[in-house]
């Protein structure tokens, strides 16, 4: 016979004026060694202070604890049990664990298509071209002009998704010098969506800065630095705002993350969520090894000079650039051989993805997780829930986050088989009750 022990088995009356609080963990699971060992040494229970501003942030549920907390406990010199709440996505309501350790989120600010995958998500990430492209300037989306700005959609997101999803959203201007003006942007994101909730997405900014950055946006919109020729100051602007952030009590989300080599360094800002990008990586890979391909079985200059200006169409290279085409090639081979492109570990793009799955495995941060985002086409989401089921990879699944647009996610959930057998059914029972 197995007996079970909660926190209420103890029996022990609540800490003076915190019993309403008291009643909603008493069914928090206890080991029955951990109750023998408890039981000879708790007084009485009650919460912490974290606990209650959680409880007094989310009032709809007078009973339960929100999802998105972890219940934890302390016993104190004074025999007093305190349970609190701690942040963690992985958890559903009343501190049990969502149904996987792979957590999923949602690219965007749409609340017609958030809605449906509300109960499903544990993350939102969105930013400027999210907001304003996809969905406020967007008539199709924003049906009606019903939303009129950023808060607005914020504030109606908030109330969609509840207290268990956290919510990343970017600031408009990291260019910013004025580290005031970012805490007013942050401190207007806590407000409308709480301290528990709020995430800071901070991108990588490199070679960009508050002076060149206004070239991105006139003329032919081309940096004229090419992005090695990057000063420390500006390579560390980006990791330097995180640290800030982090100091001012804000959970960052560190973004534009693309090449694998990026992440150790990432990781020194002390990161809430880190990001490897796939989609645009694994295209230029894509056409980058065509090019070599078709040079390689031709021998002929033009492949070169074709794969030349794609290298500056993606700011690998400037248009004032000279290299010899040689120098083109050997780029474009040690690229391909950076990314494993010829083997196993990178033919499928998810070369970084793995190494960034490794760094976390030696990583000192234990609540940083990695956001696996950017995805297209028929393989990568499949691709990726094979790698998550490798061994390696098994332990690691509950540092992942995995977001796209929720369209992609709703490709994923069924297959051709459903329409085959639901024809078979509904043909059989022709309506009857």
């Amino acid at each position: 016979m197995t007996i079970h022990f909660k926190i209420g088995s103890l029996n022990k009356p609540a800490v003076s004026g915190e019993i309403d609080y008291v009643k909603r963990i008493v069914d928090t699971p206890i080991s029955a060694e951990e109750f023998r060992t408890l039981h000879g040494y708790v007084e009485y229970i009650g919460v912490t202070s974290q606990f209650k501003n959680v409880i007094n942030t989310f009032k709809d549920d007078p009973y339960n604890t929100p999802a998105g907390f972890k219940r934890t406990y302390t016993l104190e010199a004074d025999g007093v049990l305190r349970i609190d709440l701690k942040r963690d996505i992985s958890y559903d309501s009343n501190g049990v664990l969502r149904p996987t350790n792979v957590l999923f989120s949602a690219d965007s600010a749409n609340p017609y298509e958030i809605a449906p995958m509300s109960g499903f998500i544990a993350n939102l990430t969105c930013n400027p071209g999210i907001i304003y492209d996809l969905f406020i300037n967007n008539p199709k989306a924003n049906i009606g002009n019903q939303f009129k700005n950023r808060d607005e959609v914020m504030v109606e997101i908030a109330k969609i998704l509840g207290p268990g999803v956290d919510i990343s959203v970017e600031l408009n201007n990291p260019f910013e010098k004025d580290f005031e003006l970012i805490l007013e942007e942050a401190a207007r994101f806590r407000d409308i969506l709480s301290p528990h909730r709020v995430v800071i997405k901070v991108p990588h900014t490199g070679v960009v800065n508050a002076s060149n950055v206004g070239e991105l946006l006139q003329g032919n919109k081309k940096l004229s630095r090419g992005y090695k020729n990057v000063s420390t100051s500006d390579a560390f602007s980006s990791h330097n705002l995180c640290l800030k952030l982090k100091e001012h009590g804000y959970r960052v989300n560190y973004t534009l993350m693309f090449e694998a080599y990026q992440t150790q360094l990432a990781l020194q800002a002390k990161p809430y969520f880190i990001n490897t990008f796939l989609r645009q990586r694994l295209v230029q890979s894509q056409t980058v090894n065509n090019y070599v391909a078709c040079y390689e079985a031709t021998n002929d200059p033009i492949h070169l000079r074709n794969l030349q200006q794609y290298l500056v169409d993606i700011d690998n290279l400037l248009a004032t650039d000279s290299p010899s085409l040689l120098e083109v090639y050997q780029l474009a081979k040690s690229m391909l051989k950076y990314r494993h492109f010829s083997d196993k570990e990178g033919l499928d793009g998810l070369d970084g993805m793995r190494h960034n799955l490794r760094c976390l495995k030696n990583c000192n941060l234990e609540d940083t997780r990695l956001i696996v985002c950017s995805m297209e086409g028929e393989f990568n989401y499949p691709d990726i829930d094979k790698l998550l089921c490798e061994p390696e990879f098994l332990e690691l699944n509950k540092k992942v986050v995995i977001t796209t647009e929720p369209e992609y996610f709703a490709r994923f959930t069924s297959t051709p088989q459903v329409i085959t057998y639901q024809r078979r059914f509904m043909n059989a029972a022709q309506g009857q009750k």
